[in-house]
C-alpha cells in the first residue's frame, strides 16, 4: 500500500480532520507509538492501517 492510499483510507473512514488528528495523537495499542511515528520509522502503511482499524473497531472487511 502506498502512503497516498493510506491517507485516502484514513480520510475516507474517519474524515480528514479527525483522521489527521488520530495519526499524531492516538498511540496504537499494538505498536506503542502513533501512526505518524510508525510510518516515519518505516513501518508499512498497510500494517499501520490494520492497527488503526483494530483500535477503532473498523469492520474486518474494510481492512
Amino acid at each position: 500500500m502506498r502512503l497516498t492510499e493510506f491517507h485516502e483510507l484514513v480520510d475516507g473512514r474517519f474524515g480528514s480532520m479527525r483522521g489527521r488528528s488520530m495519526l499524531v495523537d492516538h498511540v496504537l495499542s499494538s505498536m506503542g507509538r502513533t501512526a505518524a511515528q510508525a510510518i516515519e520509522a518505516g513501518v508499512e502503511p498497510r500494517d499501520v492501517w490494520r492497527a488503526l482499524c483494530a483500535d477503532f473497531d473498523v469492520p474486518r472487511e474494510e481492512w
